[in-house]
């Protein structure tokens, strides 16, 4: 694999003291995240939009692949085929109170992916992306249901990114501030912010089934 920011496209020209250059950051923060955003000309404007989306580090694609699910309904993702598109992943981690408000700022973690988008046409690597997509949501849980059939495949569009072209940027700590702004004596300090899964809720007809060790898991429930 090589390192982050191998073009200058995904080269960080500003803060350049919070990128990250170890590409095993960067698989960490998109096993960690749950949503992706995907941006791409669709000819009379851009657009940006929410998807889910799934990693394999060993992927048909250089420095592997991320891929994004859809349906074939959604023309912007069947109609990107070649097309260079952008993906970013953001984790916020905490807000900064600074003394002033011009050094407020926010802990994070975020990916920027560039690359040239390929649409799945294999059935066997879709269905496996698909299958990633679940784990990615709930590890562990494709391998508890029934195998994907032809016209659930047939139905969900994919599209795959290389990780080639990939940026990192990371923020954290606490406020930097001039030093007569500290000798003012205003509260400074960091707001931690985390993600919380809640208790698992059946659906009707699992009221009374034990959960399974997969949600479980996933809820943090285990201990």
């Amino acid at each position: 694999m090589t390192t982050l920011s191998p073009t200058p496209r995904t080269t960080v020209a500003r803060g350049r003291d919070r990128a990250v250059t170890d590409r095993a950051a960067l698989l960490a923060l998109l096993e960690d995240a749950l949503v992706a955003h995907v941006g791409i000309d669709v000819g009379d404007h851009p657009v940006v939009l929410p998807v889910a989306f799934a990693v394999d580090p060993d992927g048909p694609d250089e420095d592997g692949t991320l891929y994004i699910h859809g349906s074939v309904a959604a023309r912007w993702l069947t109609r990107s085929e070649g097309s260079t598109v952008c993906v970013t992943v953001t984790e916020l981690d905490g807000l900064v109170a600074a003394r002033s408000a011009f050094h407020h700022s926010m802990n994070y973690r975020s990916v920027v992916v560039i690359g040239v988008a390929r649409v799945v046409q294999d059935p066997e690597e879709k269905a496996h992306a698909l299958s990633l997509t679940v784990d990615h949501m709930v590890p562990g849980r494709a391998a508890t249901l029934r195998p994907h059939t032809r016209k659930e495949v047939v139905a969900t569009a994919v599209l795959a990114v290389p990780l080639h072209e990939a940026s990192m940027k990371v923020r954290a700590g606490g406020p930097v501030d001039d030093p007569e702004d500290v000798e003012a004596g205003v509260w400074a300090g960091v707001i931690p912010v985390r993600r919380e899964l809640g208790a698992p809720v059946p659906a009707p007809e699992c009221a009374t089934a034990p959960l399974p060790t997969d949600v479980v898991r996933r809820a943090g429930r285990l201990g």
